[in-house]
């Protein structure tokens, strides 16, 4: 099962806030989005840190990007370029994501 690495406050903090009860709830039984890893972690951002082992580097931002894809998740400016500099590493990375609809 793959692991969802984009953390609830960071989602809240990306648009998640507006979403109906109904969407955090099919966003958070996603099978796709099915644990948060990394609790150590906390709520960052690739801006204010990676997972500590460098080979997880690509896989985890490819990751990221696709849940902010497919949920319709903002990203800032920090993040944006935090997640270029580690992308630019990973030419073997794709993001493939299908975007979930809005749910009222």
């Amino acid at each position: 099962m793959r692991q969802e690495v984009v953390l609830f406050a960071e989602d809240w903090d990306s648009g998640a806030a507006a979403w109906s009860a109904q969407r955090h709830e099919t966003y958070a039984n996603d099978p796709g989005a099915a644990t948060r890893s990394n609790q150590s972690r906390s709520d960052q951002a690739p801006a204010e840190g990676l997972p500590p082992a460098s080979e997880a580097h690509c896989r985890y931002v490819g990751e990221w990007v696709g849940t902010k894809l497919r949920w319709g998740l903002s990203a800032d400016e920090a993040e944006v370029a935090a997640l270029r500099e580690v992308a630019d590493g990973c030419p073997e990375q794709t993001v493939t994501y299908e975007r979930r609809r809005a749910q009222k």
